[in-house]
């Protein structure tokens, strides 16, 4: 698919489009804020997709460091894409394809790609119009017949180099598909100085003077603070940088990301867009009630649960985004505040175990790769198995499950997985036969949507109330079914298998409150207003050991605000 180019307009492009730009600092909630137009257009009635373009080399964020990027998301289709897919997902309750995601190694190893097949026919391939016209052609594939409004929002901040050809790819977008189908969102900073007491406009002005020196003038300009705007400060703001006053937004600070919607919806935000887009239908109301129903239950969750992520990123708490939200979900369905309690898998290497985990009510052992850490968070399942603490392990989470029952319970002594030793007598985590040869990075992973049949009698039947169900996956080692029987007999239950019954997909210890591994990773797929099985039951069961060791706190703290 191309764009009619040289100044024509392509008439068969029936979606609209909405860009999200910031400046001045990064981190003011880009994200977060496109996330909750998308959710107010929905709650318009209108179909919605999201797309997220990164100025970074990386191909992907899928082999970028957690202490550098944070959580790699996993679409339904196998990408590995940027965190902010995650708040997209949550908010606007649609899965996303890996084509939502696109970072400028992409666009050039595209562009490199054609040029090597001659669909240049040998002309001098530059940044204009090649890269530019590859960004476009991106973003439009996502606007197909299913959708009315697609929102992209630009990563970086403008005056980044790195960010030159997508504005560029974006300015010449709203000729080639109309003015009318296309609106340009600003996100940009209002400090307050306490010193003077006053909330300054300048960085503002300094940032839409330099996106308009590349060409755009903003339709709308969101203006983030811990402060309201008041109605002189967005005069001054609508004055200075060429705006109608009603598309001057203030985005204050929220006590919830959940709250973002509804301050935006106050602001009008999402009736500016439309009238921008032409998008007003007489009837068309806004209806928020389910939101604002859950926002209610956040703010009216009076009980607490304390749960335990034991990682090796925490230092980083954005490389485990999504399994916090998830534990979130299932606190607010449960009328719970869940209360976050990061804990270094690497101290228990040489510390006693329980004095870290002994005051916690539920612990969560995620995902990750390598072998720092590792027997800190096998140390962590087996205190949990032994002492009736309620436990969900994900992905690797499953793995030191596993290869603390075999050390024991089943006797295997050393038993391990391959990815931390060699010549091993009890390898109950291994590759697959079929992938040891390969060696491309990423080339092992098993990636995306996978199906799982559950055994009708176990837990995770009962929790998902069905007994075959679909995950997305991250991950190249496996449970080793050499070692499947000898653990079976020893009392573990390998409760959920794939189809063809290679691989474990779930594992569960009878008898236990819950301690539950999955091979998957749940967590993408929960959802605001409605939580993830798992992570409901896990936060379910960790209410009732709360109550249980301290019961008297949940008499006096019941009114405790949110």
């Amino acid at each position: 698919m191309k764009l009619a180019g040289g100044g024509q307009i392509r008439e068969d492009v029936v979606a609209k489009f909405v860009f999200v730009t910031g400046g001045v600092s990064s981190s003011l909630g880009k994200g977060l804020t496109a996330s909750s137009l998308g959710r107010l257009l929905k709650a318009r009635g209108l179909r919605v997709r999201m797309c997220k373009l990164d100025p970074y080399l990386n191909f992907d964020p899928g082999t970028m460091n957690p202490f550098e990027h944070g959580e790699v998301f996993v679409t339904e289709d196998g990408g590995e894409p940027d965190l902010d897919l995650g708040h997209y997902e949550r908010f606007i309750d649609e899965n996303l394809p890996r084509a939502s995601n696109a970072t400028t190694g992409q666009i050039y190893s595209s562009v490199m790609q054609k040029e090597r097949r001659g669909d240049y026919l040998g002309r001098t391939v530059q940044v204009i119009p090649h890269i530019t016209d590859e960004i476009k052609e991106r973003i439009l594939r996502l606007a197909d017949d299913e959708v009315d409004v697609l929102i992209v929002e630009v990563g970086g901040t403008v005056g980044d180099i790195e960010i030159v050809p997508f504005i560029e790819a974006i300015r010449q977008f709203r000729r080639e598909v109309g003015r009318e189908n296309v609106c340009y969102i600003h996100l940009t900073l209002v400090p307050y100085l306490a010193p003077s007491g006053e909330q300054k406009t300048k960085p503002t002005q300094h940032s839409v003077t330099e996106l308009r020196g590349r060409g755009i003038q903003p339709d709308v300009i969101v203006c983030r603070s811990d402060h309201p705007i008041s109605d002189e400060l967005k005069r001054k703001i609508s004055l200075l940088c060429d705006v109608p006053i009603n598309a001057v937004v203030s985005a204050v600070d929220a006590s919830s990301i959940y709250e973002i919607p509804l301050l935006l919806h106050g602001e009008g935000l999402d009736a500016t867009v439309c009238q921008i887009l032409n998008l007003e239908e007489p009837g068309r109301e806004v209806d928020l009630s389910a939101w604002e129903d859950f926002v209610r239950r956040v703010h009216e969750a009076d009980e607490r649960v304390r749960v335990g992520i034991i990682g090796k990123y925490i230092n980083m708490p954005d490389a485990y985004l999504s399994v916090v939200e998830s534990l979130r979900h299932g606190g607010f369905a449960l009328g719970a505040r869940v209360e976050i309690e990061w804990v270094q898998a690497e101290s228990f290497i040489d510390a006693d175990v329980s004095a870290d985990l002994d005051n916690l009510d539920a612990i969560v052992i995620p995902g990750g790769f390598g072998e720092r850490g590792v027997e800190g968070k096998i140390a962590a399942a087996k205190y949990a198995r032994e002492n009736n603490l309620p436990c969900l392990g994900i992905c690797l989470g499953l793995q030191v499950m596993v290869i603390d029952f075999a050390r024991s319970v089943a006797q295997m002594t050393g038993a391990n997985s391959t990815e931390f030793g060699d010549a091993l007598e009890y390898p109950v985590i291994a590759l697959m036969d079929d992938q040891i040869d390969i060696v491309n990075m990423g080339g092992t992973m098993r990636l995306g949507a996978h199906v799982a049949r559950l055994k009708p009698d176990s837990q995770v039947a009962k929790i998902y109330g069905a007994t075959t169900v679909t995950e997305r996956h991250r991950h190249r080692y496996e449970v080793n079914n050499r070692f499947r029987q000898s653990l079976e007999d020893a009392g573990l239950g390998l409760t959920g298998v794939s189809p063809d019954e290679r691989l474990v997909e779930f594992i569960e210890l009878p008898g236990h409150r819950f301690w539950v591994g999955t091979q998957a990773h749940p967590e993408f797929k929960s959802r605001p207003d409605r939580p993830h099985p798992l992570f409901r039951e896990l936060v379910t069961a960790g209410l009732e050991r709360a109550r249980e060791r301290t019961p008297h706190l949940f008499e006096i703290e019941a009114h405790v605000p949110f």
